[in-house]
């Protein structure tokens, strides 16, 4: 099968591409983890009626006994309450160490049980099986799990990288178009922080990524993929380079917090609105030429993406979030800010009047 390798000086594992290969999920899960004779197949409540049969079906078939467990697809429930919930069903099954966790669904399925994977028994081996573009194409490569709290966005995670990614694009026709949209985001902001030619492509073929069409999605996937496994190789831990990920984010978290999680925009939304923000403040302080906010501006427009918002809370709720963001240091907002499509510069000294003025880009 076509995939992509993630070598870590402590780990490595295969990021497998291609349609139709959930099929054989039972292969790829013995493959990776020989002693996964017992699993929880962790999957969300849009993605079960879907493909959490015939997941289950397929390794069952592999001698692999499946306890299959349903969590919500909901930010709000992103938090330590539902992974105590996997937590129960782990311990009443009895699964042990050499056992395994497989995740099912979009990316907050595979942040939480992650998350449960990297802390039950101190870390088990676990798959990960993004189902939406914006998993497939980030949250599911790299490591990163978590859960939310009321202070902000994946406060509380560890780093736990998975035995193997399994991403079958043929289950983005069950996803709905703004989903789709959203994984666009994350999509877009690779392309601005390592490959233009990346970010004129998705433009491009805007058409018959939304109109599904299967070599195009592999292409998407793939091409981004890349990108990502490339970064984390480089940095594991997001000690210096991995954190131009986060570009646009520091933004996004902080409409995801103040407007209760996905209640007005979805994280894909409030990433695209991000690195708008991002953007304009990376032209207020002259890093980068008023053209690149234009051309960033005019991609997300082009996949169907918001780029300005009347629903955003008021300065101080969001500069006090801002405050809280995983990247502060001394006090001192962090920020990932575009030089030129393609670079990317952090600055450690953001101040409170330039954050508004960014945000006042974005305001409607």
């Amino acid at each position: 099968m076509p995939t992509v390798d993630l070598t870590l000086p402590h780990h490595r594992y295969d990021i497998v591409i291609e349609p139709g290969c959930l099929m054989q999920m039972g292969d790829l899960v013995r493959g990776a983890i020989p002693s996964a004779t017992k699993a929880v197949l962790v999957t969300d409540e849009g993605v079960e009626p879907h493909h959490a049969r015939p997941v289950a079906k397929a390794m069952e078939a592999q001698g692999v006994e499946t306890i299959v467990a349903v969590i919500p697809v909901s930010e709000k429930k992103k938090n330590l309450g539902t992974v105590r919930t996997l937590y129960d069903i782990m311990l009443e099954n009895k699964l042990e160490r050499g056992h395994a966790l497989v995740t099912l669904g979009g990316g907050i399925c595979g942040d939480v049980a992650g998350f449960a994977a990297a802390t039950y028994l101190r870390g088990i081996p676990f798959v990960q099986c993004p189902t939406s573009l914006l998993a497939m194409v980030d949250a599911s490569v790299g490591g990163k799990t978590g859960v939310n709290v009321p202070q902000g966005k994946n406060l509380i995670g560890a780093f736990h990288q998975p035995s193997r990614v399994v991403i079958d694009p043929e289950v983005l026709t069950t996803l709905s178009e703004r989903e789709l949209r959203c994984g666009l985001a994350e999509c877009l902001k690779h392309g601005v922080i390592r490959d233009a030619s990346l970010f004129d492509w998705i433009v491009d073929n805007a058409d018959p990524i939304l109109s599904l069409d299967m070599p195009t999605l592999v292409e998407l996937v793939r091409r981004n993929v890349e990108i990502k496994a490339s970064v984390v190789m480089e940095d594991e831990k997001e000690a210096g380079v991995r954190a131009h990920l986060n570009f646009g984010h520091t933004f996004a978290h902080a409409i995801e917090a103040t407007s209760q999680y996905g209640t007005k925009y979805k994280h894909g939304e409030a990433v695209s609105l991000g690195m708008v923000a991002a953007t304009a403040f990376a032209v207020n302080r002259k890093l980068c030429p008023a053209s690149l906010l234009d051309r960033v501006i005019a991609g997300c427009e082009a996949v169907g993406l918001p780029t300005s918002s009347d629903y955003l809370a008021p300065d101080i709720m969001l500069l006090k979030t801002m405050s809280m963001d995983k990247k502060v240091r001394g006090g001192k907002i962090r920020l990932v800010l575009p030089v030129q499509m393609g670079q990317i510069e952090i600055i450690g000294d953001a101040t409170a009047d330039e954050v508004i003025a960014a945000w006042d880009v974005v305001r409607k």
